[in-house]
């Protein structure tokens, strides 16, 4: 069985308040522990007396038996020299991890992607309206143009087929008419007669 003297976390919501308890490694932080030697009050001062409280001779007991201070218990053992404490250098600690890492490079091509897509519709927008002036026009013209030689020609031959059926059209009607109009002027008399 392994000894720790570390902290177990009491208190309220946002008012922390620990106890310095020695217990077994293996067993939960606020859960089942051997002995409680001391208290730890993070909401007073620092220079306030009331802050770190313990029983050095029991710590020093714990401490001979075998058992082994978290850092922080260490830290607090060490004002009364029961320990003697380093502090540790981890220059990695406030380094991203790979995760960190690649959300950061996926936020950044998203960036990229959306400032290049930026500069292409502000590019493309510079651009347009002179293209479209330059399209327009001529796609104006050519449509017109090649419209008119077609529907003209059409328009032609359809006349030229039209004119000798209307000429023809128009002159039978034109004869019975004249007849139904001098039939109907003189009033049948005429007919009888011829």
């Amino acid at each position: 069985m392994a000894l720790k003297i570390r902290l177990a976390r009491g208190g309220a919501k946002k008012r922390p308040y620990y106890s310095i308890v020695v217990a077994d490694s293996r067993s939960p932080r606020d859960g089942r522990f051997i002995e409680k030697i001391g208290a730890y009050n993070p909401m007073l001062p620092k220079d306030d007396e009331n802050r770190i409280k313990f029983d050095a001779d029991r710590a020093k007991h714990w401490l001979s038996v075998g058992a082994k201070p978290t850092d922080r218990v260490a830290r607090f053992l060490a004002g009364s020299g029961l320990v003697e404490w380093k502090a540790g250098n981890n220059p990695n600690k406030g380094k991203p991890r790979q995760n960190a890492l690649d959300r950061l490079e996926a936020k950044r091509e998203k960036e990229e992607a959306a400032t290049a897509a930026t500069e292409e519709a502000t590019t493309d927008e510079a651009a347009a309206p002179a293209e479209d002036a330059v399209e327009d026009a001529p796609a104006e013209e050519t449509p017109t143009e090649e419209a008119k030689p077609e529907e003209a020609p059409a328009a032609e031959e359809t006349k030229a087929e039209d004119t000798p059926a209307e000429e023809a059209a128009a002159e039978e009607p034109e004869e019975p008419a004249a007849e139904e109009a001098a039939t109907d002027d003189t009033g049948g008399d005429k007919e009888k007669a011829e």
